[in-house]
């Protein structure tokens, strides 16, 4: 109790600007743990994945493939659907899976952009309420009662806001950067799952084209 008493009374201490940097660490909370369910669910054995389809590719198989990517509800699983889908309507498909890769990046970057700006912002939110206080500190009003202590008293407290405005940026930073991290791996299976689909089902397609042009 007594700990938690003194957070409270160093929380007033920074002063108002304090309860804007408490919501920004609470959003960053909830991107962390919102982002990390989604990132999971969109997450999968890439090379194992890979390997199941591309027999299934090879041989045409194209109905198993699909059932394979139905239970696999991971983002390689979904562009693989999207990708199949298109061959068997005789789509554009590399137009098709570009478009559904480009919006399943766009979907996994989602709120990420919320955590840069917090990176940035809280600092600068911590630096004016260090500013603000040292402004109060140094007030004229102080000194005149005689209370030359209560300056050094004030920059002190005046200081939490900027302490707390960098905790919270470098929890945002860690964040953002792992999810970065988790965002590039699921690009680059993204890659591997379109390089794999577009040369097997391409090559397929000019194949069965030509020997139907020839007969």
């Amino acid at each position: 109790m007594e700990f938690l008493s003194q957070c409270i009374n160093l929380f007033h201490q920074g002063g108002p600007v304090m309860y804007v940097i408490a919501g920004c660490s609470l959003a960053v909370v909830a991107i962390a743990v919102e982002r990390f369910i989604y990132f999971r669910q969109m997450s999968t054995d890439a090379q194992l994945f890979i390997n199941k389809l591309q027999p299934l590719l090879e041989r045409k198989k194209i109905a198993e493939a699909q059932q394979l990517c139905e239970h696999t509800p991971a983002v390689i699983g979904r562009l693989a659907a999207e990708g199949l889908e298109a061959y068997q309507k005789e789509s554009n498909l590399e137009v098709i899976m570009e478009g559904a890769a480009a919006l399943l990046a766009a979907r996994l970057r989602e709120y990420l952009n919320y955590l840069s700006s917090i990176v940035t912002l809280s600092p600068l939110l911590g630096l004016l309420g260090t500013v603000i206080g040292m402004i109060n500190s140094f007030s004229v009003f102080n000194v005149k009662n005689g209370q030359p202590m209560a300056i050094t008293g004030g920059i002190g407290e005046a200081l939490v806001a900027t302490a707390t405005g960098l905790m919270v940026a470098i929890m945002a930073l860690v964040v953002h950067t792992y999810f970065t991290h988790r965002l590039d791996q699921l690009v680059t299976d993204m890659e591997q799952v379109y390089t794999l689909i577009i040369t097997r089902l391409t090559g397929n397609k000019k194949t069965r084209r030509e020997n139907h042009e020839i007969a």
